[in-house]
């Protein structure tokens, strides 16, 4: 690959910082390689050094954009391979391997499946660059699956879930392969599948609609849900699903209870306390609403608003604490600084700052939100 030569990725060294639209406009010195080709490997680079550093060594090649926005990151990656390990491994949504890179650490055979050739040259040139061994199968998935006579520990998915227009898909039937198409062939040919999803799938309709679901695991990253992946293996009922909320890089807190635990749990309410409780997003994602409640010994608010208040701090509590005090609008001086939280309020956290003439920043909470006995203004302090 010319693209690798020693005047080529010096050339892309030097112009790590340059402007790329800039760059684009230029004419590339170098024959046989387009001024787009390196310009990518620069923007690769750059995603590189936020989302996975491990690929920030000499002779790796990245590929066009879309494949790097939908590769997972290096910490959800890792997070992932956690306690995995066995003979042999399967990905059959390979795309740029990183999920399949850290999964596959601790299994002795791995086998990456990908349809699209140019990006599986890629992978399979990066692997050999990393000192990594697989076998990589040119083919699609439904073809490979129909031919496969192998059994395997583990199985991995990520399904494509953009169509043709890349309008987003979120109904498992609407994915690239169908999972409900599947299930049963993959259980067929290993104990234990996963799946990544779309952040913004319904866990209920999930563990409705997928067999032999036993874990499920909202992966968020510094508070923003990134993914939701699922675990299959054999002889899992709905009620024995596990559901773990998982928060990286924001002090890695994990909450974690069975689906029946949620769906069974009852929450307390009462007005406004000395502390309000915020949960993470994961959480939040997860829908056990009640369940924080209930585990917490915390008291709601109101059905619809998803903050919890107590007249004492709480360990381990998964998100934010504040101590906070109510305030009537009139206490709302112009041209201070909060971070705005509006929840289960007719107002819009911009429409806030336009109407009380203040603005983001500092340190303070300012909440407007609402309880049982209606519409409430909560200042942290």
């Amino acid at each position: 690959m010319f693209i690798l030569s020693k005047e080529i990725q010096d050339f892309i060294q030097v112009n790590l910082k340059s402007d790329l639209h800039a760059l684009l406009l230029k004419k590339s010195p170098f024959s046989g390689v387009s001024m787009q080709e390196i310009v990518q490997q620069i923007k690769g680079r750059k995603v590189a050094e936020k989302k996975f550093p491990f690929l920030l060594t000499d002779g790796i090649i990245f590929p066009p954009n879309l494949n790097l926005e939908q590769s997972s990151s290096q910490n959800t990656a890792e997070f992932k391979a956690q306690n995995l390990q066995g003979k042999k491994f399967l990905d059959l949504t390979l795309g740029f391997g990183i999920d399949a890179y850290f999964l596959s650490r601790n299994f002795e055979e791995i086998t990456l499946v990908e349809k699209n050739p140019e990006l599986l040259e890629i992978v399979e040139h990066n692997w050999r660059t990393l000192n990594r061994k697989a076998s990589f199968v040119n083919e699609n998935l439904e073809a490979f699956l129909a031919q496969n006579k192998e059994k395997f520990d583990l199985i991995y998915l990520d399904p494509a879930r953009r169509d043709e227009h890349k309008n987003k898909k979120f109904l498992l039937e609407d994915l690239s392969p169908d999972l409900l198409e599947i299930q049963e062939k993959l259980l067929e040919i290993s104990d234990k599948i996963i799946i990544k999803l779309s952040p913004l799938i319904d866990i209920s309709y999930l563990i409705s609609t997928l067999k032999n679901i036993s874990k499920i695991e909202i992966i968020a990253v510094k508070n923003e849900v990134k993914e939701l992946v699922v675990f299959m293996e054999k002889d899992h009922g709905k009620d024995s699903v596990e559901i773990f909320c998982i928060n990286l890089e924001s002090g890695d807190s994990v909450f974690n209870f069975t689906f029946k635990e949620g769906k069974n749990a009852v929450a307390a309410y009462s007005d406004v306390s000395d502390f309000l409780f915020i949960p993470n997003n994961s959480v939040l994602k997860s829908g056990a609403f009640n369940l924080v409640s209930e585990r917490f010994g915390l008291k709601k608010l109101h059905p619809n608003t998803h903050f919890y208040t107590s007249d004492q701090v709480i360990e381990n509590f998964p998100g934010r604490v504040l101590k906070i005090e109510t305030v009537d609008s009139g206490e709302i001086k112009k041209g201070e600084k909060y971070n705005i939280i509006s929840k289960n309020h007719p107002l819009s956290p911009d429409e806030i700052k336009k109407k009380y003439r203040i603005s983001d920043g500092g340190n303070r909470y300012l909440i407007f939100t609402q309880s049982e006995k209606g519409k409430v203004i909560l200042k942290s302090r």
